[in-house]
């Protein structure tokens, strides 16, 4: 075993992560048995199939890892960014603000590390404390709590689907409704209907930041390794929106799922993670193999999970945090 990998191994931490329990039917495609229902502003409204089973599971530090262990977005799904500038001045609370200042920076990010043209188009903003009080985003949704269970934000159908949504007008729940243009959408229809009627590769990649001052202590960001995960590990979940339905994948437990994550992580960093890519293994095969089977593609994606340190301390501040989703189309 590489040194620094072990190094990793003995001085990261455990957490608890929520997993399927394994009872729940594996799926790639969608089937009506897990699902969650979102009312008109886009917030949760109940669940349905969502069988909880929690494993105690290492976690390792990825700050420790260098050379050709380091966590890689292209191989492993997941990278670090430091030096990313100053939030100072941007309201993340006013959703205006965000769509308007904050896009166009995780934008430039994720153009500069690709090379990519990069669409910014959705987001997020999550803390315990927000979520408890149902603190509202001034024109916006509720903020939103971490997300303790394990997941990916797209999959085979609803990749692709998001691509040909962007390429449309805005709908209801569609963050970027008040910024564009009547009739206007993100991305050029005829350029939509290339990527994907040519095989041209496009990849969905969330900037995740901390927004507060304090480095993140509570509920910190779990990732897995996508070289670990095979396609038998997923489970379709449905997001069943006012005008539409999006899907996620849910993971079964697998003994092989390797977790990583970042330590104390500050404004100054931004945490690069693969919701989807078209050039990796699992959405060029429709499932028909594992992830990591073939070494030189870059990843599908990377399952990724807040979860509980043990070794947070009982005063620590709480974590808020803003995720936003980019789209990088190739040339």
């Amino acid at each position: 075993m590489n040194s620094a990998v072990q190094s990793a191994i003995n001085q990261g931490t455990t957490g608890i992560l929520d997993y399927l329990d394994d009872t729940v039917e594996s799926s790639l495609y969608r089937n009506g048995k897990v699902l969650t229902r979102r009312d008109p502003d886009g917030s949760d409204a109940g669940t349905e199939g969502v069988l909880r089973f929690k494993r105690q599971m290492p976690i390792h530090d990825a700050r420790l890892l260098t050379g050709d262990a380091r966590q890689t977005l292209a191989r492993n799904g997941h990278e670090v960014l430091d030096g990313q500038g100053s939030i100072d001045g941007i309201d993340f609370l006013d959703h205006h603000q965000v769509v308007t200042k904050y896009y166009p920076q995780c934008a430039e990010v994720v153009r500069a590390f690709t090379g990519a043209r990069v669409f910014a188009f959705d987001h997020n903003v999550r803390s315990a404390t927000g979520k408890q009080s149902k603190q509202r985003i001034s024109g916006g949704q509720q903020v939103q709590g971490p997300a303790h269970i394990v997941h990916g934000d797209y999959t085979l159908t609803s990749a692709p689907q998001r691509l040909r949504d962007l390429s449309q007008p805005p709908k209801t729940n569609d963050t970027l409704r008040a910024v564009l243009q009547e009739g206007q959408s993100l991305i050029r229809p005829e350029e939509a209907a290339r990527v994907l009627a040519d095989g041209g590769r496009f990849a969905i990649i969330n900037v995740w930041r901390n927004i507060a001052r304090e480095p993140v202590a509570t509920h910190p960001m779990a990732l897995c390794d996508a070289q670990t995960v095979r396609s038998e590990d997923l489970v379709v979940f449905e997001i069943q929106y006012q005008d539409r339905i999006g899907e996620n994948y849910f993971a079964k437990h697998s003994p092989g799922h390797a977790w990583y994550y970042y330590p104390a992580m500050t404004p100054q960093e931004a945490l690069l993670i693969k919701q989807w890519d078209s050039a990796g293994p699992l959405a060029r095969s429709k499932g028909a193999r594992s992830d990591g089977s073939d070494s030189a593609a870059p990843c599908s994606f990377s399952f990724h999970s807040a979860f509980e340190d043990p070794s947070t301390p009982l005063d620590a501040p709480d974590r808020w945090s803003i995720e936003v989703r980019c789209f990088a189309l190739y040339d």
